[in-house]
C-alpha cells in the first residue's frame, strides 16, 4: 500500500527529528530477514534505546537533510534500515553488528558520526566505544589510582617503622 503525501511528511518529520538529536547512525540491508527476526531485532532496539526504522531512501534522504547524517545521503540504496542512537554513540552499531552475528541476512553498509561516514569494515569500531557507565567507571578508576597510590605510601612509613622495632626486639 503506498503512503500519500501527508504521511511520507509525517515520516520524514519523524525521522528528522530522531535524527536532529541522535547521536549517531547506521545503516543496514535487511534483505532475507523474516517478520519475526525483524520483530525481535525491533525489541532489543527498544531495550538498548535506538531509534529503528524501515524507510524508503528518498524519504530517508530528505529526513537527514541539514543534519549532521546528511553525509550519509549519497550511500543510501537499496533495501536499508536505519538505526539512530539516542543516548550512547555506539548503541545503534552494537545492536546491528550483534545482530548480523546471529543472522547473516543483516549486512550492516554504512555508518555515520559527528558528520563523518563510517565504512561497514570500520563500525566495529564504533561498536566497542564503552557505553556512559563503562565510561565513567573507566575515569573514576583513573582518578582513584593517585589517591590509592599517596594512601599506601603515607601508610608505608609507619608499618617500615613497627617491622624495624619488631626486628631490633627480636634480635636483642
Amino acid at each position: 500500500m503506498a503512503l500519500t503525501y501527508a504521511e511520507k511528511q509525517e515520516v520524514v518529520a519523524e525521522v528528522a527529528d530522531v535524527a536532529g538529536s541522535a547521536l549517531s547512525a547506521v545503516a543496514a540491508e535487511y534483505r532475507g530477514l523474516s517478520v519475526g527476526q525483524l520483530t525481535d531485532l525491533r525489541a532489543k532496539a527498544r531495550e538498548s534505546g535506538v531509534y529503528v526504522r524501515v524507510v524508503k531512501n528518498s524519504l530517508a534522504k530528505l529526513a537527514v537533510k541539514g543534519t549532521e547524517f546528511e553525509c550519509m545521503q549519497d550511500h543510501l540504496s537499496g533495501p536499508l534500515m536505519l538505526g539512530f542512537s539516542k543516548e550512547d554513540p555506539g548503541a545503534a552499531a552494537r545492536l546491528f553488528r550483534d545482530f548480523a552475528k546471529e543472522n547473516d541476512q543483516l549486512k550492516i553498509t554504512l555508518g555515520a558520526v559527528a558528520g563523518e561516514t563510517i565504512d561497514a569494515a570500520d563500525i566495529g569500531k564504533l561498536a566497542n566505544l564503552p557505553t556512559r557507565d563503562e565510561a565513567i567507571a573507566q575515569l573514576m578508576s583513573v582518578l582513584n589510582a593517585p589517591v590509592t597510590k599517596l594512601v599506601r605510601t603515607f601508610n608505608e612509613v609507619p608499618s617500615k617503622l613497627v617491622r624495624v622495632v619488631n626486628a631490633v626486639g627480636q634480635a636483642k
